[in-house]
């Protein structure tokens, strides 16, 4: 997840400095995934854009050395993301009307990509979406990654781990810079709380083995078999939900 977080993050520092960073605010969100690696995920609630100011390199000196968004390298040689300030306000004004075609062309831009069955802009820098796909894991997945919106850090992360195990993270279903910097994600230390209107459920369904989870209730039952682990989402979140499955290996 590491290695994968660190590709992401390269991909995403030229576009954050001129683009706005999407982030989750009201949803309901569900993952299945099943032992022979066939997996559902639907997210359905509304998504805010939030601005993202360029650094500002007048007077005092910066971890940011230059516009490419990445830092120094820490101890460990690997490179850091610097997530720049995030505007944000209690009552946002209504949207300019530069601001409202900046969302409509990221409306556009997403409503082309399978998977999202309706985009709608329902105003204060918001989408209302829709979004559903299956497939089979014999490959990552994000959502959502849409470098032609600008839709360009992802809520949640799968990432094949070995033949027979994958893992799920969530960085942005959590209020946690610890956990969400790394991607830029909302909350990291900028100045202000965007995930400040985190509400939503994020659940996990799965007939494959569960190798380890961060949900502290547990996995419970359902009526078909499957073992079910649901995360209630606020802004006092702090650790993005995770969980590992082993599953049928790859050849």
């Amino acid at each position: 997840m590491a290695r994968l977080i660190r590709c992401l993050a390269l991909l995403v520092a030229p576009l954050m400095l001129t683009s706005c960073l999407l982030v989750p605010t009201k949803f309901s969100s569900t993952l299945d995934i099943g032992a022979d690696r066939s997996f559902t995920f639907a997210y359905a609630g509304d998504v805010q854009l939030l601005k993202m100011d360029r650094p500002d390199f007048s007077g005092e000196e910066t971890d940011l050395p230059g516009e490419d968004g990445i830092g120094q390298d820490g101890d460990d040689g690997e490179p850091r993301f610097r997530p720049v300030a995030l505007q944000t306000n209690d009552a946002p004004p209504e949207d300019t009307a530069e601001e409202k075609a900046q969302i409509k062309r990221l409306a556009d831009a997403l409503s082309k990509e399978y998977g999202f069955r309706s985009v709608r802009y329902v105003g204060h820098r918001t989408l209302a979406i829709d979004y559903r796909i299956s497939g089979r894991l014999d490959h990552s997945f994000v959502f959502p990654f849409n470098p032609d919106g600008e839709a360009v850090v992802p809520f949640l992360a799968i990432e094949l781990r070995g033949k027979d195990r994958i893992r799920i993270k969530a960085p942005g279903f959590a209020n946690d810079s610890s956990s969400a910097a790394s991607l830029g994600g909302i909350g990291a230390d900028s100045g202000a709380n965007a995930g400040a209107s985190l509400d939503g459920q994020f659940t996990l369904t799965t007939d494959a083995e569960i190798v380890s989870q961060n949900q502290e209730d547990g996995s419970e039952a359902t009526a078909d078999g499957k073992r079910r682990i649901s995360w209630a989402i606020t802004p006092d979140t702090r650790d993005a939900p995770m969980a590992v499955l082993r599953v049928q290996p790859l050849p």
